[in-house]
């Protein structure tokens, strides 16, 4: 059997084509994990589950324009990735071309890009202003990082409490490891949620995927965003900024309730919180245990 001319190089790689067609099969069959309402799962592809308006828009952001983008840019420079392998490779061409440069090329791959990025920053500053500009809000809780837990504070209702990561021991069925938190803060459904964000130490991130809130939690400045949540859930995030060496036992968890329910809930914690037994600025306990 005679093979057709040059076709020495394509079998010269059949073994990292075969490599990459036996992955991509495999990923296929295995299937994607989607995301969940509130959390990630292992394997998730994708972003959380939106449970905000601000994390839908963010994510029509991601899924209709930038991942398009990002697909049809990879594919165009593996494409000529590519061909300058089985094409421009020394056997092929054993005389080295002359050509040092094309002005018209260079012109369009500059032009090119520029033209891109301003075709994504247009959607991008829409976005950014949406999340900037705080619409009037229904409550405020004031969120407050420490090395290694978080304080959330309810001022219009008179009382603050401490949230510390559970230690292992103390979960319960149902618990996410590393994501369950002794006192969750909790917020009504459908409420636009003022949330202003410190710290007492270093800078934290007060992060929440599902709400699309991500602010730096900065000593001695005090930052805001804000969310409403339109599904009744549990929804957790997670310090991230590098803060310590605890840093990943500082996870974030809200509660969505309806508003009987936060009723009931804001009745019970005025009377927990009240007597305000945790000092604030006290220090740092282990993150796996409060004591």
């Amino acid at each position: 059997m005679r093979f057709p001319q040059n076709s020495g190089h394509w079998l010269k790689h059949r073994g990292v084509l075969a490599l990459l067609g036996a992955l991509l099969l495999s990923v296929t069959l295995a299937g994607p994990v989607f995301a969940q309402l509130g959390h990630a799962v292992p394997g998730q592809i994708g972003l959380q589950d939106s449970a905000t308006p601000i994390d839908t828009e963010i994510r029509t952001f991601y899924n209709g324009i930038l991942t398009p983008i990002i697909f049809a840019v990879s594919i165009f420079v593996g494409a000529l990735l590519l061909i300058v392998i089985f094409r421009f490779n020394e056997k092929v061409n054993p005389t080295p071309s002359m050509l040092t440069h094309n002005t018209t090329l260079e012109v369009a791959w500059t032009i090119v890009p520029v033209l891109i990025l301003v075709f994504i920053a247009i959607p991008s500053f829409r976005l950014l202003d949406h999340e900037l500009v705080i619409p009037k809000t229904d409550l405020t809780v004031k969120v407050t990082g420490h090395q290694w837990y978080w304080t959330y504070a309810y001022p219009s209702d008179g009382f603050d409490f401490d949230s510390y990561i559970k230690a292992d021991k103390d979960l319960k069925p149902g618990d996410l490891r590393q994501l369950a938190v002794d006192n969750e803060a909790v917020v009504p459904v459908n409420k636009t949620v003022l949330v202003q964000v410190t710290a007492t130490d270093v800078i934290h991130s007060f992060t929440v995927p599902s709400f699309g809130v991500r602010i730096d939690a900065v000593p001695g400045r005090l930052n805001q965003t804000w969310f409403r949540a339109t599904k009744e859930g549990i929804y957790y995030g997670q310090c991230s900024k590098l803060c310590g060496e605890n840093h990943a036992y500082m996870p974030i968890a809200f509660r969505v309730v309806s508003d009987a329910d936060y009723a009931a809930w804001l009745a019970d914690a005025k009377k927990k919180f009240s007597a305000n037994a945790l000092p604030h600025y006290a220090d740092a306990a282990p993150a796996v245990a409060r004591n």
